[in-house]
């Protein structure tokens, strides 16, 4: 049975998940070994080694098809080879170091809905520097950075499927200090009767 491991805090918590906003602003760099370019058709076939940075956003993969669409808009599909999974990285809008990580057998980036969809083995984590505060799992993945919401689903075509799997929610524990609580008030005292006879 595959396990999915599901936090609320990434689905709860949404305004803390938004992408770095300026990165759809910035160009796109490619590293590869290999390329195969078709001009015509607006496609490019990347091996080996390829690295795409966009911004904050890294993608890595050991294969990667590179395809425009007449408004110049790109999209992007990274594929594993050898058992070494894609990833992707990006920093989240926020104070200090967050960060959303994620890695699978394949992962398509569309750069027009700057949505990230991972398939196969899909993992998403969320950082706050180094430190991993959440992480969900599952066979298919949908980070969608500008409604800032995730999608898991128990099998690779994207859909739900009876018996692929079940879900666990993890919750990590807050790291803010709790707030004192009000100190416990005494019963008022009864008032005082005069003594009998006086």
């Amino acid at each position: 049975m595959k396990k999915m491991l599901l936090s609320a805090l990434l689905l709860c918590t949404a305004g803390l998940v938004q992408a770095e906003k300026a990165d759809s602003t910035k160009p796109t760099q490619i590293s590869y070994d290999n390329a195969d370019v078709d001009d015509v058709k607006q496609i490019s076939t990347l091996t080996g080694n390829v690295v795409l940075t966009r911004g904050t956003l890294l993608m890595k993969s050991a294969k990667a098809v590179v395809t425009k669409d007449p408004e110049g808009y790109q999209y992007v599909t990274l594929t594993s080879v050898g058992g070494k999974p894609a990833t992707f990285r990006q920093k989240r809008d926020g104070e200090g170091e967050q960060w959303v990580e994620g890695e699978a057998e394949r992962i398509e980036y569309d750069g027009k809905a700057e949505l990230v969809k991972l398939f196969s083995r899909a993992k998403v984590r969320r950082l706050e520097g180094n430190k991993p505060s959440d992480e969900v799992e599952g066979e298919f993945i949908s980070y969608d950075s500008r409604r800032e919401f995730f999608s898991v689903r128990n099998s690779a075509d994207g859909g739900s499927k009876p018996g692929a799997g079940r879900g666990t929610m993890v919750i990590q524990p807050s790291n803010k200090p709790a707030k004192p609580s009000a100190p416990a008030t005494a019963p008022a005292p009864a008032p005082v009767q005069p003594a009998a006879g006086k």
